[in-house]
This record gives C-alpha cells, sequence and structure tokens, in this order.
C-alpha cells in the first residue's frame, strides 16, 4: 500500500512553468511505475506522462511532449512533473498515480493507487 499526495500547483500565466511533486508514503516509490494524469472540468482524465521504477524509461502523451518532463528521486519517495510553456489547455487538475507491476501504463485503470490532486491553472 502506498499513500500519495501531490503539491506545486497553482496559478500561472501562459509560457510559464510549475513543477509538481508526488511525495509516497506506506512504500518507497522505487517499488512502483509512477505516473501522471490530468483531468479538465467537463473532460475524461487524461495520460501524461509515466516513469519506471528506476527512472530510467519516461514517455509521455503528445500534447505535453517536448514541455513536461516526469522524474523521479526514489531517495526521497518523490516523483516528479516539470512543465514548461504551459498553455491554456493544460488547465487541469493533475493527479499521481502508482502501480507496482508492469511497464509503459497509460490508462488511469491500469494503475492501483491515486493522489487527491493538485490544480494547475494557466491564464491567457
Amino acid at each position: 500500500q502506498v499513500q500519495l499526495v501531490e503539491s506545486g500547483g497553482g496559478l500561472v500565466q501562459t509560457g510559464g512553468s510549475l513543477r509538481l511533486s508526488c511525495a509516497a508514503s506506506g512504500r518507497t516509490t522505487s517499488s512502483y511505475i509512477m505516473g501522471w494524469f490530468r483531468q479538465a472540468p467537463g473532460k475524461e482524465r487524461e495520460f501524461v506522462a509515466v516513469v519506471t521504477r528506476t527512472g530510467g524509461t519516461t514517455y509521455y502523451a503528445d500534447s505535453v511532449k517536448g514541455r513536461f518532463t516526469i522524474s523521479r528521486d526514489n531517495a526521497k519517495n518523490t516523483v516528479y512533473l516539470q512543465m514548461n510553456s504551459l498553455k491554456p489547455e493544460d488547465t487541469a487538475v493533475y493527479y499521481c498515480a502508482a502501480r507496482p507491476t508492469g511497464g509503459i501504463l497509460t490508462k488511469d485503470n491500469e494503475y492501483d493507487y491515486w493522489g487527491q490532486g493538485t490544480q494547475v491553472t494557466v491564464s491567457s
């Protein structure tokens, strides 16, 4: 079992940057594949990025590729999402998720554990 807590969301102007953090407790993050998802108002939750247990492999949604970077610090039990060149369409609640097995997982129903989410709002 692992508990996930996101932080770092906020209000930013178009073109700005934010770094989200996902702190894990209960078990070390090195035991889990970690993903970020987001959900905008009136839309379904969508995949953003995933990183494997060691951090050696990452994968991104096309909509964020080249702008967002997922990383992890297993010594701190924390996963990060660095978001640059933010656009109004990036506005959403961002969630981190964890699963103990598997590879590059991009579907939300593949993950076992979820945080409560952090709001990101990008103003135009």
